[in-house]
């Protein structure tokens, strides 16, 4: 006889297998690749008491099952060696009886994913931040599972810009010279006010839905690769934001540094090789918090840490990406982010990561920079390919004012920056720049064009890799006194509604031309500069605040005369002979014309010359 109950018990078992289904809310990472160097893989699973389940598969060796206090986590250790490309199921017991499983995936690993080539000093760098560039796409500008919403009548409010407005724009960007793009953050930042910044991320697996989506972002770097272009992610070690998911439900109370709660960092990042260091001095330079809205994370904390090093890996691999810029880096725990880079370098071996050290002393960003004998002294390798070049920064934010010059002040102040770089354990794999969106505009500092050329035709010829803000190649300016959201204002023409677009030369004004024009010619010549790219440098104390050096190579010799005196000059070449030797025309770049070498040059104030000597 049919019992007139069943259907209530079918559906009570029914929820109760929804439910238990419903265990687990997150596995990261998400999935994973066969094949990859490092094959014990380390699956952080999230759900309500889920410590108190025992996990099991047939299919793949479970190396450690690890706890902590709190049971809502689990950190099981799997090994993938010689594992295929696969679907597979994690069982989860209790009492001896399965009461749910939960399917994982490793997928196809790239070929030839491990000996991708990163960014180096044949690239051109472009710097943007997606919120201001370009809007693609207006549908996601507002999302409902973000708090903030777009505001382009706020200087610190969301803006609208997205990946898509980006790859609408990557042929204006080509055009450039650009051979590379460096974004700042795009993962999901859910804080309540200024979350374009994206520095204080809510979720490190996912795009921020007003950027797009995490295929929106692959997309972004298979546009880039047809043109033979890289991608360059912005990533975070340091700190995550306050509203990081985690955050009200810690795996452990050490994952982020805790006096308890909050505590600042003394920014004072010299404690860090300072052989007198006091210990307390220099646990808040790395322990306490950037901001308040950014929780310090614990990289001492080994379950931390590997979590750390897996995202980063899972978005090289995911997104295929060509380089990262890692913000704060001489903030976080010394060890810990020396493991962490190792970790990603050993996996990708040609792979270039470029360090946020904003220290003003050469010895001191040297330092922080892979195989650094002043490192060595005190037996520490960061294993950091490159690091940035905050002196040479410096020296340009000011060198440029200079009309009289002194002992130290003018164009000394540059040629004094390369002194010392025989402290640099790789100088070609350094990253130049004249400012980011971080600093003041170069264009705000100085208000005229002939001194923009003259800083453009450095960083275009000096050894490194140079790096362009988004906007200063047609004259954009911004005041860093007015709030970070000046200098980091809308791109013209990035929004429809915008009456007039710099991405279009018809629609340029002269100058914004003018300063487009010299930026594309010079940075397009240095595609095949070699000797830009990987010569050596000799360069002649200034005179007259006029800077001359040579970047040379066995197939090519290149001169570069800066003046900075509002006065015409007259150079006599006889000075430069150990270099020009016999040499009797040069091609110059920026005009075009052929220069004779055989008698003075004359040069007129506040120009450069880029001499390709024949």
């Amino acid at each position: 006889m049919k019992n007139k109950y069943t259907p209530f018990f079918i559906i009570l078992l029914m929820f109760a297998y929804a439910n238990l289904q419903a265990q687990i809310e997150r596995v990261e990472p998400p999935f994973w690749w066969s094949g990859m160097q490092k094959s014990e893989l380390q699956l952080m699973i999230y759900g309500e008491n889920i410590a108190s389940f025992q996990p099991k598969t047939d299919e793949i060796a479970i190396l450690e099952v690890k706890k902590t206090e709190n049971p809502n986590y689990l950190f099981v250790t799997i090994d993938t060696k010689n594992v295929v490309a696969q679907k597979f199921n994690i069982d989860f017991e209790k009492n001896g009886k399965v009461a749910f499983s939960e399917e994982y995936e490793l997928k196809e690993r790239k070929q030839n994913s491990a000996q991708r080539k990163g960014f180096d000093s044949s690239d051109m760098i472009y710097l943007l931040m997606p919120d201001r560039f370009a809007n693609g796409n207006t549908k996601n500008d507002s999302q409902p599972n973000v708090v903030e919403k777009a505001d382009r009548t706020k200087q610190g409010g969301r803006h609208g810009g997205d990946i898509e407005g980006i790859i609408e724009h990557l042929d204006y960007i080509e055009s450039l010279g650009a051979t590379a793009i460096w974004s700042t953050p795009l993962c999901e930042d859910n804080d309540t006010v200024y979350s374009y910044h994206t520095y204080a991320q809510s979720d490190v697996y996912k795009i921020d839905p007003r950027y797009g989506t995490n295929e929106d972002y692959k997309k972004l770097a298979s546009e880039l690769h047809q043109r033979n272009m890289k991608l360059i992610m912005d990533y975070v070690v340091n700190h995550w934001g306050t509203t990081h998911w985690m955050m009200d439900d810690l795996p452990t109370y050490d994952w982020i540094h805790q006096f308890p709660g909050y505590a600042q960092t003394n920014y004072r990042m010299s404690t860090q090789m300072d052989p007198n260091a006091s210990e307390i001095d220099a646990k808040m330079c790395m322990d306490g918090w950037f901001v308040k809205s950014m929780p310090d994370l614990n990289q001492s904390n080994p379950l931390a840490l590997n979590y750390l090093i897996q995202n980063a890996i899972w978005w090289i691999e995911y997104a295929d990406l060509d380089g990262f810029r890692v913000d704060t880096y001489s903030y976080n725990d010394k060890k810990g982010i020396a493991t962490w880079t190792k970790a990603v370098m050993d996996e990708y071996p040609n792979f270039n990561i470029v360090g946020e050290i904003w220290l003003h002393d050469q010895a001191q960003i040297a330092y922080w920079q892979k195989d650094s004998k002043i490192g060595a002294i005190q037996n520490y390798n960061t294993y950091l390919p490159s690091v940035m070049d905050f002196t040479l920064h410096d020296a340009v934010s000011s060198a440029f004012y200079v009309e009289n010059p002194s002992w130290d002040k003018g164009m000394i102040q540059v040629y004094e920056n390369f002194v010392n770089d025989f402290l640099y354990p790789d100088i070609n794999n350094i990253l130049v720049f004249a400012e980011n969106h971080d600093t003041g505009r170069v264009n705000e500092i100085y208000n005229d064009i002939q001194d923009y050329k003259l800083i453009m035709t450095l960083l275009a010829t000096v050894r490194g890799i140079p790096q362009l803000y988004y906007g200063s190649e047609v004259g954009m300016k911004g005041n860093k006194g007015k709030g970070d959201g000046d200098i980091r204002r809308d791109f013209l023409g990035g929004w429809k509604e915008d009456a007039q677009s710099a991405f279009v030369a018809s629609d340029r004004t002269g100058l914004q031309n003018e300063y487009f024009n010299f930026t594309s010619k010079i940075f397009n010549w240095r595609k095949k500069a070699t000797a830009i790219h990987n010569g050596k440098t000799t360069q002649y104390l200034p005179q007259d605040n006029v800077y001359v050096y040579f970047r040379y190579n066995d197939n090519q010799k290149v001169m570069v005369v800066i003046n900075n005196s509002k006065e015409n000059r007259t150079l006599d070449l006889n000075r430069f002979k150990e270099n020009l030797k016999e040499a009797k025309t040069g091609k110059e770049i920026i005009g075009g014309e052929e220069i004779s070498l055989e008698k003075p040059l004359n040069i007129v104030g506040k120009t450069s010359y880029i001499i390709e000597v024949l």
